[in-house]
């Protein structure tokens, strides 16, 4: 599928799947975005997104070369990124539920690190978190073939300005790779790790199989049908933040004529 077309860009039902982890950062109020692609779909992805101003943000593109893992994201970003604070979205993954816009701009100013953790019956597949009797993370490790717990990491990670010194000499991995985890394990030993547990009611679909991305668009069909509103609406998340006036989400409607999305763009406004 992935051949000739990014995935980030393939439909998840009624928009493409780079919509959702951008709107998950819209939602803790991250305005300024780093988007990180191959060489080869930079431009396509431009094209898409263009510089955010229509959504009253801004986006900037870096280029990897070559997949060399998650943590070669803070290399490659790490002017972007400057003195600031930062926060890490996979492209792939879709975040859902009630109230989590208000949970994530709560971690946007925490010291350290803090990472999420979601229990899946396959953890094997993800980065596992281990617990002790208390709560607190003792131990994490990247896809191992007899996990601690069923608790997988996911792909949404919020870091102090620190994390650019310690990415900087993360050593790649048996896989050959720049580990998240290996950033995330740096964290603990210096005890600045906080993981938080998503709650039940909140979806993580992590769209790495064709069986999942059908159940991520699935997923997504069935509660725009059934509540009326949109998951992952751009437009929507960024009038409500403020960040566009009444009128400019007007304009963003005309420009999609007469079509359904255009008719909901319109309905917010009345």
């Amino acid at each position: 599928i992935t051949t000739a077309v990014s995935k980030q860009l393939l439909p998840i039902y009624d928009k493409p799947l780079i919509f959702y982890p951008i709107s998950t950062l819209m939602l803790a109020g991250i305005r300024e975005q780093l988007i990180i692609t191959t060489p080869r779909d930079q431009k396509a992805f431009k094209e898409l997104l263009g510089d955010g101003s229509r959504f009253g943000m801004t986006f900037k593109y870096e280029i990897q070369e070559t997949p060399r893992g998650l943590a070669e994201a803070f290399i490659i970003g790490r002017d972007f990124v400057g003195e600031s604070k930062v926060a890490l979205a996979l492209g792939d993954n879709l975040f859902h539920g009630s109230g989590l816009g208000f949970q994530l701009k709560e971690l946007t100013d925490r010291p350290g690190a803090t990472i999420f953790a979601y229990k899946v019956s396959d953890p094997q597949n993800y980065g596992v978190v281990e617990f002790d009797t208390a709560g607190n993370a003792v131990s994490l490790e990247e896809k191992p073939l007899q996990p601690k717990s069923n608790f997988a990491v996911p792909g949404l990670y919020f870091y102090d300005n620190a994390v650019l010194d310690i990415a900087a000499g993360v050593k790649p991995s048996k896989r050959g790779e720049l580990e998240i985890t290996s950033i995330n394990q740096e964290y603990l030993v210096q005890q600045n790790l906080y993981v938080q547990v998503l709650p039940r009611g909140t979806a993580w679909l992590d769209t790495g199989t064709p069986e999942n991305l059908l159940a991520a668009a699935t997923y997504v069909k069935i509660i725009e049908a059934r509540q009326g509103y949109k998951i992952a609406c751009l437009e929507e998340i960024a009038w409500r933040n403020g960040w566009i006036s009444d009128s400019e989400l007007a304009t963003r409607a005309d420009e999609y004529k007469s079509s359904p999305f255009a008719t909901y763009l319109r309905g917010l406004l009345n």
